[in-house]
């Protein structure tokens, strides 16, 4: 029997590879002669970087940044061997664990240490920069990353407007005078895990700025403010992002890519499973089993697991998704291929104990689903 594994991140809980070294050792108790091989896996926002370095080879490079909210912080990023394209995981610096400590800023939480990040790596000689805009605890367009390469976001008298979603219903005109000639020689590519445009009543404000601490009036303050913003692009550059699939990603930073540099939004499960040789690894087998964190209808829009149940399908082998809870109704995710998902809670627990159980938890179910399919 040929087993390949590929989940994504159980987050909160087990790393990609944790994840699948749990799921091979319930395989492998199931039917000890069988071949399994782990493709860890994620869709553009945590563990990308880890898959991609792992894939690929390279390395982390340190770099001194600021966290959402302006405050020091140290973070990282992938350079490849030969130092010509990077991975920059927009968490690293913009992320939402890094603000837990204190109480949410919706309105002026910012992007610009991320910014940082794909400076440092432009600077260094890369051409090629892959953003993966997961996790992000701002709804600020991007604009604060586009600040750290140069791009100066003016008001009416000329003023540069202050980092913050909220500063950008200001915005009167962008210049790009000191952006460097590297940094428009550069082909950016955003890994997104979400199709969402940058505005609207599926926006980026709408759909994930309450995620981030936004009250209903903050979520229609930003949403206006990202549609100010999506004007003055499409004037300056003349790309429209505000109905763009994905360009609502991070808080709209996918959105801000895409109409100042030209960025090109592309699903991350799909531009991970490329990378680190998903296709290839599911020919000839018999099953895959994924999984992630949660497995539900919006698995099917650019999830890991969607990702791999639609490989699988066009391969002909059955897809199994195990998850920490499974909601329905997954009418969606079926459609794309995958057979069936199960969930880890073997009784009535609490989402702590889940957490701290999930490996054995997950090996369990993986030996049970191979004596099923056996």
């Amino acid at each position: 029997m040929r087993v390949v594994v590929a989940p994504d991140s159980f987050k909160g809980s087990l790393t990609a590879r944790d994840a699948c070294a749990a799921i091979a050792a319930g395989v492998r108790r199931a039917a000890p002669a069988a071949r399994v091989r782990a493709v860890p896996m994620a869709d553009g926002g945590e563990g990308t970087l880890d898959c991609f370095l792992g894939a690929r080879g390279g390395r982390r490079v340190e770099v001194a940044a600021t966290d959402p909210l302006g405050r020091p912080v140290t973070a990282r990023y992938g350079l490849s061997g030969e130092g010509t394209s990077a991975v920059v995981e927009l968490a690293a610096a913009s992320g939402l664990p890094l603000v837990e400590d204190v109480p949410p800023d919706p309105l002026g939480a910012a992007t610009t240490g991320t910014g940082a990040l794909v400076a440092d790596a432009v600077r260094r000689g890369a051409r090629e920069v892959l953003v993966c805009v997961g996790g992000s605890a701002s709804t600020d367009g991007g604009a604060g990353l586009l600040s750290a390469l140069g791009f100066r976001f003016l008001d009416a008298s000329g003023a540069e407007l202050p980092p913050g979603g909220a500063a950008l219903a200001r915005l009167a005109a962008i210049d790009d005078a000191d952006v460097p000639a590297e940094v428009r020689a550069t082909r950016f590519r955003v890994a997104c895990d979400v199709t969402n445009p940058l505005t609207g009543p599926s926006g980026a404000a709408a759909v994930f700025g309450p995620q981030k601490g936004a009250a209903p009036a903050q979520v229609r303050e930003l949403d206006a403010a990202l549609t100010r913003f999506a004007d003055v692009l499409a004037d300056r550059y003349g790309v429209r992002v505000h109905d763009l699939p994905g360009a609502g990603a991070a808080g709209g930073a996918c959105g801000g890519l895409a109409g100042a540099l030209g960025a090109e939004p592309a699903p991350g499960a799909a531009l991970v499973a490329a990378a680190v040789g998903l296709p290839a690894a599911l020919a000839g087998a018999d099953l895959v089993i994924t999984g992630e964190g949660r497995v539900d209808g919006q698995s099917a829009s650019g999830k890991v697991v969607s990702a791999v149940a639609a490989l699988a399908r066009e391969r002909g082998v059955r897809a199994v998704a195990l998850a920490g809870g499974v909601a329905g109704p997954l009418d969606g995710l079926h459609a794309l291929g995958l057979t069936a998902a199960f969930s880890l809670a073997d009784g009535p627990r609490a989402l702590d104990e889940l957490r701290s159980e999930a490996a054995p938890l997950l090996s369990a179910l993986a030996d049970q689903v191979v004596r099923l399919v056996l």
